[in-house]
């Protein structure tokens, strides 16, 4: 059975509108667990393709993909990019106008 943790965490990303971000941190904390980032991870690692969770709309608390080059990061970068989040010249998406406040 799935733990009240992670039905939140998939809850809190479904939810994600199209075109914004969240932080693994704030679903963490929104779900009741503010120290829970990497176990967010983990979760859509584990859940994504099953569930079919929006995955590419969480990204780390510096508005960078957390993917590596090669490992998935172009695929999440395309998918936020098809969604209008925009990226700086360093690779940033700007949290202040990206950022889901729910």
């Amino acid at each position: 059975m799935t733990n009240p943790f992670t039905i939140k965490v998939k809850n809190l990303i479904l939810q994600i509108p199209a075109g914004k971000v969240a932080t693994y941190g704030q679903i963490a904390a929104l779900a009741g667990n503010p120290r829970a980032a990497r176990q967010v991870a983990r979760i859509l690692h584990a859940c994504s393709r099953k569930d079919g969770l929006p995955w590419h709309r969480v990204v780390n608390q510096h508005g960078r993909i957390s993917l590596r080059q090669g490992q998935g990061y172009e695929v999440q970068q395309a998918l936020l990019e098809r969604e209008g989040v925009v990226f700086s010249e360093n690779s940033r998406i700007d949290l202040t106008r990206f950022l889901w406040r729910p």
